[in-house]
Formats: C-alpha cells, structure tokens, sequence
C-alpha cells in the first residue's frame, strides 16, 4: 500500500511552534518579557551633601531630617493629592565632580507603609563619601542618568539638591543646571546657611531651574528637618499649584 502523502502543517501551527521556541529560549537565557514602566506623579531624587564640609554630626542632621519628613502624615496627604496618588524617589550622595553614589534605590510610595519602607531606608543608608570637593554640578549631571532606568514614568521629574556650599569643582553649576532644565528636569535647592550665609541667593542665581522651581534655606542643620518636610511638600504640591519661577520660602 502506498502511504497517503502527509499535509504540510498550518500556518497556525508554525506560529504555534515558533512561539513555543521562543518560550523555551527565554527560560533558559533568562530573558523576560519587556514590562511598563509604572505611572506616578513625580520622580524625585534626593541629591544629599556629603563633602569634607559635612561633619558626622551635620550628615546625622540631614539623614535624620529626611527620615522625619518621610514618616510625616503631611507628606502621604501631599502624595494622595495628585492624579496618580504616587510618586517614586531615590537617594545620591555626592560630593566631587565624579563622586556620586545612588544609596537608597528608587522606591515607589502611595502608602504609609511604603512612606516607613523609605523613612528607613534612609536610615539604614551609611555614609559612602567624604570628601573631594562640592560639585553640584557633577551631581545634577549623575541625577539626569538615573531617570532612564528609574523603572517609571511621570510628567514631572524633579532633582532636589541640598548643601552647605556653592560650586567649587567640575564645570559651573549653571551649565548643568541649563542642560537639565532643556531635557525637562527641574531643579529645586534646600541651601543650608550654616557656613555661607549668601548660599541661598546663590542658589536661585545658578541652581534651581524649569518650571516652579524654589528654594527652601535652612538657617541651620538643626532647622533643616523643617526645612525638607516644607521642600518636599512643596515639590508634590507644586504641579497642582505653580509657583512662579524662583518663588521663595523661607524657613525661619
């Protein structure tokens, strides 16, 4: 008997099998299938000054002022206000024109869990540099490289700088701040008047910058814990209430 000749196999078939292989070659590559990045209000990454200026005492201060602001109601009602009632926030230590390191990773937050879930975070971040200069300007350049692979997406992407002192190394601080505003970053600054009491007019001349960008001094360290949770409320708030360009709050 002569066998029947056989039926080559549908083209739903091969799609079938192709797919399959490919299911195949991803589980033992490790490859994963490209995920959406997840929508929030605001990225926000806390740019913290770490130079030889900054003593132990003066690191705990700012440490301990941020991990105060992210436990604080005012904050999670500020969050809960807008669009997407989330916003996702990361930390850097900086002091020199290429000495930057991201310390708390980017976390969302929408809760009061995660509002702790970052509080400690921060707390448990320790102090990675010491010295080498203060570049704000190396710190705004290392911030813009972070959003990309921030694993979200937003309308607003905002780097908050805080320091005890203006731009000594790498280029000036303007020109960064220029190329960060032209790629829809803003800035805004937390200057702490401690050891240049001038610090704060030197910050809206060559920091800040984009829409709504301000400037929240601290007279003090002892006064900066007021001074972040005032700044932080204000960057959320800030896209539902514009503040004119180089608006200023003063905390006293």
């Amino acid at each position: 008997m002569i066998p029947a000749a056989r039926r080559p196999p549908s083209p739903v078939a091969v799609l079938g099998a192709v797919f399959a292989l490919f299911v195949v070659c991803a589980l033992v590559l490790g490859l994963e299938p490209a995920r959406a990045q997840a929508l929030v209000d605001l990225q926000l990454v806390l740019a913290v000054d770490t130079s030889g200026s900054v003593s132990e005492e003066r690191f705990e201060l700012q440490r301990r002022g941020y991990a105060q602001a992210f436990r604080n109601p005012r904050l999670l009602e500020a969050i809960r206000a807008g669009a997407r009632g989330a916003i996702a926030v990361t930390m850097v230590q900086w002091t020199g024109p290429a000495l930057q390191i991201q310390v708390v990773p980017w976390m969302r937050v929408d809760s009061a869990a995660s509002l702790a879930a970052v509080a400690q975070a921060i707390e448990r971040a320790p102090r990675q540099l010491f010295g080498g200069g203060t570049s704000i300007s190396g710190v705004i350049d290392h911030a813009l490289r972070l959003f990309p692979a921030s694993g979200f997406e937003s309308t607003r992407r905002i780097i908050d700088v805080s320091g005890d002192g203006a731009n000594n190394r790498g280029r000036p601080a303007q020109d960064a701040r220029d190329d960060a505003v032209r790629a829809g970053v803003g800035i805004n600054g937390l200057p702490i008047l401690a050891l240049e009491p001038d610090l704060e007019r030197y910050y809206l001349l060559n920091v800040i910058g984009g829409p709504g960008a301000f400037v929240v001094p601290a007279q003090s360290y002892e006064a900066f814990a007021e001074a972040v949770l005032k700044k932080l409320v204000t960057e959320i708030a800030v896209g539902r209430e514009r503040l004119e360009q180089g608006a200023r709050l003063t905390v006293r």
